[in-house]
């Protein structure tokens, strides 16, 4: 029996946790910013289907970037978790600190396991209270992790250029709309320049203290966003990024694969082996070369020659070997014309 390969844990741990990073740095940015009525969620996100940024109870919201797949069952498993303590108990004693506690849990157990890979996902479990000082901001990451944060936060993508913008402009007990400029206008900073990010492109959801049913989850639509936005200059579409797609990076995005780096999975222009829609496999025939105009194109062997090999030998006709025993005679030769009708009878 062979002998393992040996990694110590530390090198272990390290290479887990550069491959979760580097899977949630692939993606854009969420932005949780508190504001005098209630905590504001703002994200990048061209997709109107998939969101980033769900209710899970009354007061409850979630937010996550990273893998669209792993933080949906993460946002469903807590939404079956809120569902059942409130029936067993009171819709009371669901709380985001409960919830927050219970994910820190499971993406714990995760990271730490060998047996499969680090969930690539850092999640916001936030919770509006009665009054501002009861409002409750949760950050998790991919290694279970949890911390409590007051005023904003940021995770996903260009985090740092993000938070470090909204450091400088952001104010306790704003408006809405003003929180809503400040975090719009974080987004689209980086160390590059600004950018104007298009409305259709903004996620936003709030939850609002001032509404008088039990939720208190509310999205804002595009036409809302832009009256509460107005004209703020020509807009810029953001660069596809890997999470627009599933976690594969879009075809013809010009991005080559790294061999040293396992989780590299660039695609690059390679078709698709199937149909996005029917699921059925494509075909993806070689058109022959074509001549020059007026010219028909030239008809390709059966079975060509293998690279590097050289091409069959032509059939040559066959030539008796005089020196050995005499074959059959050949047939007498069939006429060509008519018979001659003149010749006398034998």
């Amino acid at each position: 029996m062979s002998t393992p390969f040996y990694v110590s844990p530390e090198q272990m741990m390290k290479d887990r946790a550069d491959f979760a990073r580097k899977g949630i740095a692939r993606g854009r940015s969420v932005v949780v910013i508190q504001y005098a009525d209630g905590i504001l969620f703002v994200s990048e996100n061209p997709s109107q289907a998939l969101h980033k940024v769900s209710e899970i109870y009354d007061r409850i919201a979630f937010a996550a970037v990273g893998r669209y797949n792993e933080f949906e069952n993460l946002r469903i498993a807590g939404v079956r978790l809120a569902d059942m303590r409130g029936y067993a108990y009171d819709r009371r004693d669901v709380t985001g600190r409960g919830l927050a506690n219970a994910y820190a849990q499971t993406l714990g157990s995760i990271f730490s396991s060998g047996g499969e890979k680090p969930y690539e996902v850092e999640i916001f479990v936030a919770e509006v209270g009665d009054t501002p000082a009861g409002d409750q901001i949760y950050r998790l990451t991919y290694d279970g992790q949890i911390a409590d944060q007051q005023g904003f936060a940021v995770m996903g993508g260009n985090a740092e250029s993000t938070a470090s913008h909204l450091e400088e402009h952001y104010t306790e007990d704003a408006t809405l709309e003003d929180a809503l400029h400040v975090a719009v206008a974080a987004l689209g900073h980086t160390d590059a320049g600004d950018r104007v990010i298009p409305v259709a492109d903004l996620e936003v959801a709030a939850l609002d203290r001032t509404r008088t049913k039990p939720r208190k989850f509310v999205r804002l639509r595009a036409e809302r966003l832009a009256s509460i936005l107005g004209d703020r200059g020509p807009e810029e579409a953001g660069a596809p990024q890997p999470e627009d797609n599933g976690g594969a990076t879009p075809p013809g995005s010009g991005a080559t694969d790294d061999p040293s780096d396992p989780t590299d999975q660039v695609s690059g222009g390679v078709p698709p082996l199937e149909d996005p829609t029917t699921g059925e496999p494509l075909e993806h025939p070689v058109a022959p070369p074509s001549g020059p105009a007026g010219t028909s194109p030239v008809p390709q062997p059966t079975d060509p020659a293998q690279p590097g090999e050289a091409p069959p030998p032509a059939p040559q006709p066959f030539v008796p070997d005089p020196t050995g025993p005499p074959g059959p005679a050949a047939p007498p030769p069939e006429p060509t014309g008519p018979a001659d009708l003149t010749d006398p009878l034998p």
